[in-house]
């Protein structure tokens, strides 16, 4: 592999493999806060339950997106170093 300047091939797919990261980490994340508001709701939870159980899927959500950004970004990266 030439370790000099990127090509331009290469900066494109670094992009898109960022793009792609992020929309799958917001998705992600989206549906493991959705759960946790569909579990709410389904029980009829009510109070500081209601919000507690809110705010941990929230930060499961969180950590579920960040999980993917670096998930997907490490595994590019490690295909890249491949000479892909």
């Amino acid at each position: 592999m030439d370790m000099g300047r990127e090509s331009r091939w290469e900066k494109d797919a670094m992009t898109v493999e960022i793009v792609f990261a992020l929309v799958t980490a917001a998705v992600l994340g989206a549906a493991v806060f959705a759960a946790s508001f569909a579990v709410a709701l389904a029980f009829d939870v009510t109070g500081p339950a209601r919000e507690h159980t809110l705010t941990g899927g929230a930060l499961l959500g969180a950590v579920a997106g960040v999980w993917r950004v670096v998930r997907v970004l490490c595994r590019f990266d490690a295909w890249r170093r491949q000479g892909h």
